[in-house]
């Protein structure tokens, strides 16, 4: 490799050019669409997709350069764009020549961990083969370790995923996902694999006021809307929502959306036989959000 004082200082790298070349400023305004909120999610995407920019034009031209770790971490609750971004990330590392598919898959333990001697090792390679030249996505990541089972798998299925991810760090990115507090026990249990993620993201739960807009942003691409009161009415229903158990952020709202579909569509079948209009169809009214049990 030509050494620093063989490359003319003058030598020129049109940036603007490369970064359009790659087209991933397509791939962040399309997260920013997807995604309401999650500023320092983005900020960090955003740094990553630099930090590989600038290492393939160091790489243009013959400056010496070691490929940044990319194995990551996705931490946060339910519902809150993790594998969306993960998503897009698989996108980003495609376009920029890191990855050689861009394709992303997702597993579980289950799908990782066998149930008997002989069994975890042939599952375990099977995931890895499919996800080289792309993404794997390990959610919950946290389940692949149960140190109070001693017949438990899951250990030797973390130990074939620190070989590979190692030794072919260059044609698979691994992220592990799931609880914040669960992943750090995750990451204490294995300093071999705390070793080995380069990239910690926390994704932020959703305020109120962020949820509303994704639920509005739901009906918009269902081509449904709200009343005013209807909004308001949703505001309450996610306060009251967000103190229960098992409150999964966007997911939990996609849901109180498809069950107040349903009592606005019950609510116009029980009106009668009359001519509706197109705005009946496509407005949801208070009562359907308030005659949700939660409000008992």
């Amino acid at each position: 490799m030509m050494s620093t004082e063989q490359i003319s200082p003058d030598t020129l790298v049109n940036l603007r050019e490369e970064y359009q070349k790659t087209q991933i400023q397509e791939i962040l305004d399309q997260l920013n669409r997807e995604l309401i909120g999650l500023t320092p999610v983005k900020t960090r995407i955003r740094e990553i997709a630099a930090l590989l920019l600038i290492d393939r034009l160091r790489k243009s031209i013959k400056l010496a350069s070691n490929t940044p770790g990319l194995h990551m971490s996705f931490t946060g609750s339910p519902g809150t764009g993790k594998t969306t971004v993960a998503i897009r990330m698989a996108d980003i590392l495609h376009r920029l020549g890191y990855s050689r598919k861009g394709h992303l898959l997702t597993v579980t333990r289950d799908d990782l961990v066998g149930q008997y001697i002989g069994h975890t090792a042939p599952k375990t390679k099977e995931v890895l083969k499919q996800a080289m030249g792309g993404v794997l996505f390990i959610d919950e990541a946290y389940y692949l370790y149960k140190p109070d089972n001693e017949r438990d798998y899951g250990s030797e299925a973390i130990e074939i995923l620190l070989q590979v991810m190692e030794n072919q760090r260059d044609d698979l990115v691994v992220v592990f996902a799931g609880y914040k507090d669960r992943m750090d026990e995750f990451y204490k249990s294995n300093p071999g694999l705390s070793s080995r993620v380069a990239n910690h993201v926390d994704f932020p739960d959703y305020s109120v006021e962020e949820l509303v807009s994704i639920a509005k942003l739901m009906l918009q691409e269902q081509q449904y809307r709200f009343t005013s009161e209807a909004e308001g009415a949703l505001s309450q229903y996610i306060k009251k929502r967000m103190e229960q158990p098992l409150f999964a952020n966007a997911r939990s709202i996609r849901n109180a959306i498809d069950r107040a579909r349903m009592r606005q569509a019950n609510r116009i079948f029980a009106s009668g036989g009359r001519v509706l209009t197109k705005a009946d169809l496509v407005t949801l009214e208070a009562e359907d959000i308030l005659k949700s049990r939660l409000f008992d």
